[in-house]
């Protein structure tokens, strides 16, 4: 009886390990998606930033070159 029960408790827990180690690959393989999908976000995240913080100086650029137009014109028209 008791041979019959270690054999039963070892086979099954080989049957466990085997469906734990499944689950902890899929598990791994869910993770890794996750972080790309955080890696893609978090770039489009900077891209978006980095192309917002561009439009906002050339803006400044922009007024910049009004403003110092302005000056020589008044400048010159005096």
């Amino acid at each position: 009886m008791q041979v019959k029960t270690l054999l039963a408790v070892t086979l099954g827990a080989l049957v466990l390990g085997v469906g734990c180690h499944r689950n902890t690959r899929e598990s791994a393989k869910d993770d890794m998606e996750q972080a790309a999908d955080k890696t893609e976000d978090a770039a489009e995240k900077a891209a978006d930033k980095t192309e917002d913080a561009a439009e906002k100086a050339a803006d400044k650029t922009e007024d910049a070159a009004e403003t110092a137009g302005d000056k020589i014109e008044d400048a010159t028209d005096k």
